[in-house]
């Protein structure tokens, strides 16, 4: 982790040397260090003091005289555990649990694991293979329950995220820190709800592990609205100076409007409409933020009206510190004035890997409904930005909680605001201030700790493993 920040701080001086050669060099190397920390795949090994290493089961006795246990809340609720030979990963034997045609069960391997160190980082990691399970991630998952012997209150509980996949096993695994007062942690390995279902666990892994570096990014966004302009490329360049004012405070991203080559365009006394000033992209406006763009190392991200052959879209773009497009994100949800102008709708919802982190992009409408921004935290989104011109912030604020991400938007009717994983303003403009840039030094590795006092682990993990994707609503099916 070190290395790949310490060359993360390299690339940033090479950029300011304009040496593409050693730019080049050292993003690659950066990127491929900074997937197994700041992606959605976390694929190392775990490191340092080996607390638990479990990968051979020979048999139930053995088992339990280890320490592991069969756990469940009820006795109605009861799966089936045994020991089995094979199937298996290392050595021979696993952990299974079998649902024993009861569609009510819910039940854990469990082995308490001791000498925690509050504050310090531990690095977990098993594996399973799962049988006429349907929705394995919603019914078959790993967790580290804290606690502390002398505490009566309930622990706080992380639920493991999914890695890669390999020959039918299921790979889980994280680096995740034991909470104030914590002095063990039980690992449970859970089947649930699942009649028919049969879980084989192996592989499993608990070590403590270096404690991450910082992982800091200045995030900005402009709070910019021009008016009473003939061009598109004059309020683009309205913009411009707004970009400018983000490079000398020394962002890493901003975030600019939606159509900001629409905004305040006029002619003849009537405003422009998408179809008047879409363009294609690449094409002028992308061409001048990419100057930009290169010129303070810096990545920027603006929604414009796009054009390609018949279709016009609302598009925002994202570029990269060496001024090249490496992402488009097509709007989703069109309200009815873009549809009666006669924009076309997106289809997806991309996430963009950067050398800080991976990102997501919404525009304006889509932040009315949860599904955008619940797609790109799926995909790993850890910031999304918004360009919006007019809505709601409470729902803007809704998707950072509900998602446990942070939100960057850039408003026209509506303030320009930053949020935080819980929904904390971290800044804001309003119409009087412009123009000018927001700002925001946000910490992806250590992110603000939960502010309830209910002793809750990373909220995001598990949002994302409860979600009740297996219930149709046939409704909204039509």
């Amino acid at each position: 982790m070190c290395l790949a920040f310490m060359f993360h701080r390299t690339l940033k001086k090479s950029f300011k040397r304009n040496n593409p050669l050693v730019h080049d060099f050292y993003l690659r190397i950066t990127l491929v260090l900074a997937v197994f920390y700041v992606g959605p795949v976390h694929a190392l090994p775990p490191e340092g003091k080996i607390i638990l290493r479990a990968d051979t089961f020979a048999g139930l006795s053995a088992v339990t005289s280890q320490g592991w246990e069969q756990s469940s809340q009820r006795d109605e609720l009861r799966p089936a555990f045994f020991v089995a030979e094979g199937p298996s990963l290392g050595g021979p034997g696993a952990l299974g649990i079998y649902g024993a045609s009861n569609g009510l069960i819910r039940g854990c391997w469990r082995k308490l694991a001791g000498g925690i160190e509050a504050g310090s980082h531990y690095r977990f990691e098993a594996s399973y293979l799962a049988r006429g399970i349907d929705y394995p991630r919603l019914k078959v998952f790993a967790r580290l329950n804290w606690s502390n012997p002398t505490d009566n209150r309930p622990g706080s509980r992380d639920y493991v995220p999914e890695l890669d996949s390999n020959d039918g096993w299921q790979k889980v695994g994280g680096t995740f820190r034991a909470p104030e007062g914590a002095q063990e942690v039980s690992i449970e390995l859970f089947l649930s709800h699942s009649s028919q279902g049969t879980v084989w666990w192996d592989g499993i892994t608990l070590a403590q592990v270096p404690d991450p570096p910082r992982r800091v990014v200045r995030v900005g966004t402009a709070n910019c609205r021009p008016s009473e302009n003939t061009s598109s490329a004059e309020s683009v360049e309205e913009f411009c100076q707004v970009v400018e004012e983000a490079g000398r405070k020394g962002c890493d991203i901003v975030c600019l409007g939606e159509g900001i080559n629409l905004i305040g365009v006029s002619s003849g006394g009537k405003a422009a409409k998408y179809p008047d000033i879409a363009e294609p992209i690449p094409g002028p406006t992308t061409r001048r933020l990419g100057e930009l763009a290169s010129k303070h190392k810096m990545y920027i991200i603006a929604a414009l009206g796009e054009r390609e052959n018949h279709a016009v879209y609302n598009t925002a773009v994202l570029i990269d510190r060496r001024g090249e497009i490496i992402g488009k994100y097509r709007k989703v949800y069109l309200p009815e004035g873009e549809l009666d102008q006669g924009c076309s709708p997106g289809n997806s919802y991309p996430v963009f890997d950067t050398d800080f982190g991976r990102i997501g992009i919404m525009i304006c409408w889509d932040s009315s409904f949860p599904e955008p921004a619940r797609a790109l935290s799926a995909g790993g989104a850890e910031i999304i930005f918004l360009p919006i011109w007019g809505g709601n912030s409470t729902l803007i604020r809704a998707r950072a909680i509900e998602n446990h991400v942070y939100v960057v938007s850039s408003g026209y009717d509506i303030p320009t605001n930053i949020y935080d994983i819980w929904g904390t303003l971290l800044g804001e403009a309003t119409a009087e201030e412009r123009p000018g840039v927001v700002t925001a030094d946000i910490d992806l590795n250590y992110p603000p700790v939960c502010p309830y006092s209910w002793p809750l682990g990373n909220i995001r993990h598990i949002f994302m493993h409860e979600l009740r994707n297996d219930i149709r609503v046939p409704a909204l099916e039509h």
